[in-house]
């Protein structure tokens, strides 16, 4: 396929750079042929929190306050009910605090932090690192979307989906703005042993959208690539939505598209953001999660929460001989049914260039909504 070495490595870096808009989602991450360890995915997932801990801001204190005597709603046939903190820590900052949309509410945030949080917006170039520096970057990003120190732009921000993790959670989003709304993302926060926020990740929907041409730039990346033994894995049937993606990303990834499929219901929605459409029902997804499977990409699972019901959790795409440092950070939020199936997936990708281009001039053009053309309000239910 190369001629030489370095057309190779010419070839591999403008594959690349043209995968600065096309980059890859985890829809194949429980069958692509590189095997995952389960060690590391273990090691980098969240630590689940003892709620009964003394956090160290007024702001938590008065939130773990109020919900002293109060258990988060939870479905009657996963057993008792559990308090979770992560969930009920944001829907409190988001929907009572404002935290995105005010600038009160923007260090209401920050103060929920520990000192040395790290926020990784993928949006911008680098992570933001420190109470101060998030609480700053919040204030900035509530000026941009309201109009400046006079405000006076109307702009809301509205959780479509949200995991039910203790430990962590994450929520999927759409800005809004009177009758309109814009758009969509997903983030995923983490807390320390003492209920602080300590990492953030939130990714922007890219506004364009490659579709089927991802799969031929990855192709032409992996070209390389020499196919693997599949892993081996014991069969298991878990049924919280956590464990069932750890299985599907930890055990089952690169071994088999057939019992990957076992975990998802018939009438599956699966929205990648790299598609401007949603994959409906297994057929659609089966075909797609075949379609992905060749050797030389790997999706590592990094962070997980322990939500029961839906779960949130974050990955890079490795691609075998790529250069080193070219890895594409995602997040993925799952809902599973009450026969641990799963009903809805949504996967986004960060962009390659920081900020995305497309992304950037749509903030400046329409600062509230964040998008060229925004739709009715209401018109994309759950966020689709």
């Amino acid at each position: 396929f190369f001629n030489s070495s370095s057309s190779k490595d010419t070839l591999m870096k403008s594959s690349l750079a043209a995968l600065s808009f096309l980059v890859a989602t985890p829809r194949s991450s429980a069958f692509v042929a590189l095997p995952t360890s389960k060690n590391a995915a273990a090691s980098s997932s969240s630590i689940v929190c003892n709620a009964s801990s003394s956090p160290n801001t007024n702001i938590l204190d008065s939130f773990l306050s109020k919900l002293n005597n109060e258990v988060a709603d939870q479905p009657s046939n996963r057993g008792p009910k559990k308090f979770v903190m992560a969930q009920s820590l944001l829907l409190s900052l988001i929907n009572d605090e404002e935290c995105f949309t005010t600038m009160a509410g923007a260090q209401k945030f920050a103060d929920s932090c520990t000192v040395d949080v790290v926020y990784e917006d993928c949006y911008e170039p680098q992570p933001i690192v420190g109470r101060a520096d998030v609480a700053e970057h919040l204030r900035a990003r509530v000026l941009s979307r309201t109009g400046g120190e006079k405000g006076g732009k109307d702009a809301k921000f509205r959780v479509d989906k949200i995991s039910d993790g203790s430990s962590a959670c994450g929520f999927a989003w759409t800005w809004t703005s009177g009758n309109l709304e814009g758009l969509r993302g997903t983030t995923f926060v983490e807390l320390n042993e003492a209920n602080q926020i300590q990492y953030v990740r939130e990714i922007p929907e890219p506004l364009y959208k490659p579709g089927d041409l991802t799969l031929e730039i990855l192709k032409a990346v992996t070209a390389d690539a020499v196919a693997k033994p599949p892993p081996d894995y014991t069969q298991q049937t878990p049924t919280e939505a956590a464990e069932i993606a750890r299985y599907l990303f930890c055990d089952v990834q690169g071994a088999s598209s057939e019992e990957a499929m076992r975990f998802f219901d018939e009438s599956i929605i699966y929205r990648d953001f790299n598609y401007e459409d949603v994959l409906r029902g297994k057929a659609q997804v089966k075909k797609f999660i075949d379609d992905f499977s060749f050797p030389g990409i790997e999706f590592a699972p990094q962070r997980f929460d322990d939500g029961q019901s839906a779960t949130c959790f974050t990955w890079e795409v490795i691609l075998e001989g790529a250069p080193e440092g070219s890895s594409i950070k995602g997040i993925s939020l799952y809902e599973v049914n009450t026969e641990g199936k799963i009903t809805y997936v949504r996967d986004v990708p960060e962009s390659g260039i920081k900020p995305p281009p497309l992304g950037k001039l749509a903030r400046q053009f329409r600062p509230a909504l964040g998008v060229f053309q925004p739709v009715p309000l209401g018109s994309r239910g759950g966020g689709l």
